[in-house]
């Protein structure tokens, strides 16, 4: 697996920065760091909260939220308890990782490209879900599907050693990827597509209705560079198409403005679709910490079991 070197962050700091995780070589290690400090950040334990079940007491200490002490228990006992409840959600958490060329994309030599960000967030995703209990597996795809793994609770390892030795080469199409991957992936559960999404809105549409139409819940990630979304080049230079290897001369100061209003349609219009056919969307670039797409991530989770 290779990795764009990175540069340290601040000490203490409490987001990661994915070029300072761009350093640990082992995934599973990236992943359990990443998540254990989200979890430590949020005060919650990683099978504890997202129910109402209620699974056991334990003592009180500072910082406790104080809406969970069992007053009646504290009547019989003059001391303080606090309420646990137990994690119920036991579903099944696919992560549908884009490996077409495009994702093999970095604008800083000291970044990570694409293809690593989502790497690593697949990572996090399926680590905080198999702590959930929940069943993990992993799809990678360009145009066909590149790696499966079945959802499991055995089978955490088996898809991070999969992520690992995902490369990026071939030419991507969602729509013949996802429909394979809709036949394999089976029960309903939650699915995240990380990807660039860079196909017409409509066929992108087209693919991810393929899924939601067998009942998963669907959340996209797209992740892109930010100079993707800036298009902060200054000098003229040649372009080059990762996935078809065409180049092309350009002079930035002249497209600026037209390629911004053009992302920020793309990324406006896949975003409206999205919502309007509950798909959550979620846009991401790779300078931003991961534990901030965790949240995202999280809070989709919990109102989608506010929902159930």
């Amino acid at each position: 697996m290779t990795h764009a070197r990175a540069r340290a962050g601040a000490p203490g700091a409490q987001f990661l920065d994915p070029r300072v995780l761009a350093r640990i070589d082992n995934l599973e290690l990236l992943a359990r760091t990443v998540v254990d400090g989200f979890l430590n950040g949020l005060h919650r334990a990683p099978y504890l909260g997202l129910s109402m079940d209620f699974a056991e007491h334990r003592a009180y200490v500072p910082g406790d939220d104080t809406r969970h002490l069992d007053w009646r228990l504290f009547a019989r006992t003059d001391r303080h308890y606090v309420k646990q409840y137990e994690a119920e959600t036991n579903a099944n958490v696919v992560a549908l990782v884009d490996v077409s060329a495009s994702m093999n994309y970095a604008s800083d030599p000291e970044g990570v490209t694409k293809l690593d960000y989502a790497r690593y967030l697949a990572a996090c995703l399926l680590h905080f879900s198999r702590g959930q209990r929940d069943r993990v597996g992993l799809v990678t795809f360009d145009d066909r599907i590149r790696d499966y793994v079945p959802a499991s609770a055995r089978n955490l390892d088996r898809a991070l050693h999969a992520l690992a030795r995902a490369e990026a080469g071939s030419p991507g199409d969602l729509h013949p990827a996802l429909l394979t991957a809709t036949e394999r992936v089976g029960r309903k559960g939650i699915v995240a597509v990380i990807s660039d999404f860079y196909e017409p809105i409509d066929r992108a549409m087209e693919s991810l209705r393929l899924l939601r139409g067998r009942g998963h819940d669907l959340v996209v990630f797209r992740v892109m560079d930010p100079a993707e979304l800036e298009f902060s080049f200054a000098d003229p230079t040649n372009l080059e198409d990762l996935e078809t290897g065409e180049q092309l001369p350009i002079v930035p100061k002249k497209l600026k403005a037209g390629y911004d209003q053009l992302v920020s349609d793309h990324v406006r219009t896949l975003e409206e679709r999205c919502t309007a056919e509950q798909i959550d969307h979620v846009l991401l670039d790779t300078s931003q910490p991961l534990d901030m797409a965790l949240f995202r991530y999280l809070t989709i989770r919990e109102k989608k079991a506010r929902r159930r």
